[in-house]
């Protein structure tokens, strides 16, 4: 008996060990992260207060013509507000509305895979809702918005809360617009979108984390429920293939693009 509980203490010693090690090696990438290349700083330059008096920031992109203008609250992808939401901000602005992408990760910005996912599930998710829903009272408030057409767009981290911002606050938010996203296929926790107005799905095919049959249910909660969609699977590319180096190129992430701002014209009207 003593020997098996010795063996015992000591497979917990080791693992308590890897525990640790595994601990250092993350915090070791977060501070490379934090300390080398691109700074979430630098995306930044709106800094507002909350009702409950939080500061919090994002980068706010406008149109050059008077408003209001219909808007859009654009959501970051897991790294955190990078250059390539700017870019993007930036491109539908020149499309005529007025662009906020909040910084819901309150400046920490990943530049590898694990240290993106340590942000990911370290964040806790009440706080992103809270950040995002104040991001979008924010951007509704603004005198060049018309806060009858403001959508909610996101990737990947962003679409999936992109749709959640869609179920929350439906009766503010007049379009859902999804990039691969997590998807919510049950019918009776989609019915608070009966309120908004329709939803725009873009996926990929080859699309490992969120696959085609997932879209598919999805698509089918949302018929059940009769609200307007449009769901498009593009073939032959997987999670996450539009970028801010490729979103104006052809193929199918220049595609998903154009059919963005269809969607957008067609609902928003101009």
């Amino acid at each position: 008996m003593k020997t098996i509980l010795r063996w015992l203490g000591r497979i917990a010693l080791g693992a308590v060990a890897l525990l640790g090690v595994l601990v250092l090696i993350l915090l070791g990438i977060g501070l490379y992260d934090s300390q080398s290349g691109e700074r979430t700083v630098d995306n930044i330059n709106i800094e507002y207060t909350t009702a409950d008096g939080q500061t919090l920031t994002g980068y706010l992109s406008t149109p050059d013509t008077p408003g209001p203008h219909p808007a859009v609250l654009l959501i970051h992808e897991w790294w955190g507000l990078n250059h390539g939401i700017t870019v993007l901000a930036d491109a539908l602005a020149g499309e005529g509305y007025v662009v906020f992408a909040p910084d819901v990760y309150r400046g920490k910005l990943a530049q590898t895979i694990p240290y993106a996912l340590w942000l990911r599930l370290g964040t806790p998710t009440e706080q992103v809702y809270v950040d995002v829903d104040s991001a979008l009272t924010w951007l509704r408030s603004r005198d060049d918005v018309d806060g009858r057409r403001v959508a909610s767009m996101g990737f990947c981290f962003g679409g999936g809360h992109s749709l959640q911002l869609g179920m929350r606050q439906s009766e503010n938010i007049a379009l859902t617009i999804i990039y691969y996203g997590a998807l919510v296929t049950e019918p009776d926790l989609l019915r608070p979108l009966v309120d908004a107005q329709p939803v725009l799905g873009i996926f990929g095919e080859e699309d490992r984390s969120i696959p085609t049959q997932d879209v598919l249910e999805f698509e089918a909660a949302l018929n059940s429920l009769n609200i307007e969609n449009e769901i498009a699977i593009y073939p032959g590319v997987g999670h996450a293939f539009l970028n801010e180096d490729n979103y104006d190129q052809p193929g199918a992430a220049g595609d998903a693009w154009q059919q963005t701002l269809a969607f957008l014209a067609q609902n928003f009207g101009d």
